[in-house]
Formats: structure tokens, C-alpha cells, sequence
């Protein structure tokens, strides 16, 4: 497309640009500068944020070594139209460079008493899936994790940088929902329930 463009430009004796252009510089993906301090304390943002009680998730997925996974707190349904749901990992996770590469991932939300699941997905470097009973997603074949109260299966959609995290947008393949049972809430740093 570009070639015909050139060619058809020439023809009507427009201008066009036969250099090489040097592409700009790629920015440094960091939300503060090297010769900028954060504007608040890291632990006071942590201790102050902590307030805000969330549910609890693990993201899997599988690669070409099996088996992936990491807990995580920041998720949320993102659009209905197109059905979009939306989670935060660290730019340092080990993990997401293999679900990136899967292109797909499940989101398994957490129950009331899937703290001790939660642990287990939350530490690096160990066997995640060991003793986890799971099995494929519908659309994806990302690892459905037996007994959670829901499941959201999903392709990657868009992946956009924010400070040391990245968004990962996943649109929607297929999810489902048990009735019952309560969620386990994360809430300054300690696992919690819900009580009406």
C-alpha cells in the first residue's frame, strides 16, 4: 500500500522522501523521571490504598512450559459492549511474559475460604499448580481452577504501560458464575469476608 502510494505520487510530480528516517528515540516506560523524587511515600500510598478492600483473582494461562498463574487483586469488568474486563501486573512479574506469550488467559475469582490458593499463586519461583486440581477453559484452554466461585476465559486485547505496571485489557470468550458462596476480599493486607 505504501509502495502504490509512492509510485502514484511520483507520477503526479508530488514530492516524496527517498531517505532513511531514524526512528525517535523509544521513551523510558517509567512514570517518574530519574531526576524526579515520587510525589508521596511509597508506603504511606501503599497503607493509604489499603483501605480500598478488593476481591481476589489468579490469572493462568498456559505456554509451551505448561501451566502459568499469578494472583492478583487488580482486576475489573472494563465495557459491556464489547464485553472487556481489565487487571494490573507488575512490569517485574516472571509470570506475565508467559501469558503474554499465550495470547489468552482466565481469570479465576476467588472464594471466602481460597486464601490458602491465593498464597499459593502469590509466591515466585515455586510449582503454582501443585496439588491444583484445574482443567481447560471453554475458548482459550487457559486453566480453569476448580472450586472458584467464577471464571472469566479471554483473549488479550490491548496491553498499555502505567508506572511500574502494565493494563491488560482481555476480551471476554466465555465465563460463568456459581450462586453460591461469598468472595474473599483483600483489605489491608489481610484476607477478610463479606457480611451484609
Amino acid at each position: 500500500m505504501a509502495a502504490t502510494a509512492v509510485r502514484y505520487l511520483s507520477s503526479v510530480g508530488a514530492p516524496t522522501a527517498h531517505a532513511r528516517v531514524e526512528a525517535l528515540p523509544r521513551p523510558d516506560l517509567r512514570a517518574v523521571g530519574e531526576d524526579e523524587r515520587p510525589p508521596v511515600d511509597p508506603a504511606e500510598f501503599r497503607r493509604v490504598l489499603g483501605n480500598f478492600a478488593s476481591g481476589v483473582t489468579v490469572i493462568t494461562a498456559y505456554d509451551e512450559e505448561g501451566p502459568a498463574g499469578f494472583a492478583c487483586q487488580s482486576f475489573a469488568s472494563l465495557s459491556l459492549d464489547p464485553p472487556l474486563v481489565a487487571f494490573m501486573v507488575a512490569r517485574t512479574s516472571t509470570t506475565w511474559p508467559r501469558i503474554a506469550r499465550a495470547g489468552v488467559f482466565c481469570v479465576n475469582v476467588l472464594g471466602a475460604g481460597q486464601g490458602a490458593l491465593c498464597r499459593g499463586f502469590a509466591v515466585s519461583g515455586a510449582d503454582k499448580f501443585a496439588g491444583v486440581d484445574h482443567r481447560p477453559a471453554p475458548v482459550t484452554g487457559s486453566p480453569r481452577l476448580a472450586g472458584v466461585p467464577a471464571w472469566v476465559d479471554c483473549a488479550i486485547h490491548a496491553v498499555h504501560t502505567g508506572g511500574d505496571h502494565l493494563i491488560v485489557v482481555g476480551r471476554v470468550e466465555a465465563l460463568g458464575a456459581e450462586d453460591e458462596g461469598e468472595p474473599l476480599l483483600f483489605h489491608r493486607g489481610r484476607f477478610g469476608r463479606f457480611s451484609a
